[in-house]
């Protein structure tokens, strides 16, 4: 273990609510690691950036307005991680803004293959740019990164987790409490709601940060759906408990608790972290899948939402019900990616006054 092993071991017995000050500048949002970091104040100003965006783009004029933001800046999407939608998402969103990208996606073509570290690697992409979006199977790489340049060294640059180990994916709960606001502005937004989350809990880092994120939400209720091997960890249950946000948990079947919920969140099982080959397989999950009959427990007011990829736990036949908000929920990623970036740039308010 070298010195900074140790001096990053050390930040990380600090509470979270301690460690997420490293991540700010001047007491503004500066990194963007752990959906604990966002307050209903920053949820809500990005909510209306993500609409103004909308608005404005959708004209030649607006678009080159928002373009001209963040032409002189340069990000840098670290992507070792397979991804489509989420690298996609980010890199319509520099552009969006102006910003020029450019991309590691496959560690074998870095000087990783070589034995660089990630900490080096880290501290070469900061020199030529201005932004960092990292993606990574491994635990805390993000936080590591956003650390790493805040205290280590003199050229901080601001770091996006956009997926890192199974833990937290925060731009990815952004976007999906964008989608659940949204989708509920006729029935008083997302406080109120019960939202079921279905699949592999314990290792789906989106519900995992879904769930921080709704404790900024008044009077929300989660019901968490899966069979036991696949439940939400105590981390997450002991945070809800802590902010006294009330939830359920259903070890049966999805059936059980569909007609409770507003809003239907479906997760594939996450295979990719079985510790041995085929050790999902033994968990009978058929009763958490949704199926075309399953419709019609659903409340008609509700909505059908999903990270994707997805495997058959969503029949493709329920695509075509007006509730099934996912296709949706996808196009949302590019536009609130956009608006986050937005207000770790401080251009928000020329957005918000064009």
């Amino acid at each position: 273990m070298n010195i900074l092993d140790e001096k990053f071991a050390e930040f990380q017995k600090l509470p979270t609510e301690e460690r997420i000050e490293c991540f700010e500048k001047d007491g503004r949002l500066f990194d963007m690691i752990r959906s604990q970091q966002l307050n209903r104040e920053i949820i809500d100003d990005i909510y209306g950036i993500t609409n103004q965006l909308r608005q404005i783009s959708k004209t030649k004029t607006g678009s080159l307005f928002v373009q001209d933001l963040l032409c002189h800046k340069q990000a840098m999407l670290w992507f070792t991680q397979p991804s489509s939608r989420t690298f996609l998402s980010f890199e319509s969103a520099c552009h969006m803004l102006g910003m020029k990208t450019s991309e590691i996606r496959d560690a074998s073509v870095s000087s990783e293959i070589k034995g660089e570290s990630h900490d080096d690697s880290l501290r070469t992409f900061s020199s030529y740019t201005d932004l960092i979006i990292i993606r990574h199977k491994g635990e805390n790489i993000a936080e590591r990164a956003a650390w790493l340049l805040n205290t280590q060294t003199n050229r901080p640059v601001p770091v996006i987790n956009g997926g890192s180990g199974s833990d937290q994916h925060p731009t990815q709960a952004l976007l999906d409490v964008y989608t659940l606001h949204r989708s509920f502005e006729d029935q008083g937004g997302l406080d109120g709601k019960t939202i079921l989350m279905c699949g592999d809990l314990r290792r789906g880092r989106t519900v995992r940060s879904l769930s921080y994120l709704l404790k900024n939400f008044e009077d929300v209720e989660i019901i968490y759906a899966a069979p036991k091997a696949f439940q939400m960890k105590e981390d997450v249950c002991s945070f809800l408990e802590r902010h006294k946000l009330p939830y359920h948990i259903e070890t049966e079947a999805l059936g059980n608790v569909l007609s409770k919920a507003d809003a239907v969140y479906m997760t594939r099982i996450q295979d990719e972290h079985d510790e041995a080959a085929g050790d999902s397989d033994q968990v009978d999950i058929s009763r958490f899948k949704l199926k075309p009959s399953d419709m019609s427990e659903v409340k008609s007011t509700a909505v059908i939402m999903h990270p994707f990829p997805r495997r058959d736990e969503i029949d493709v036949a329920i695509d075509s019900d007006p509730r099934a908000m996912y296709w949706r929920q996808e196009r949302n990623g590019m536009w609130t990616r956009a608006a986050l970036i937005a207000h770790i740039f401080d251009v928000h308010e020329e957005i918000l006054n064009y």
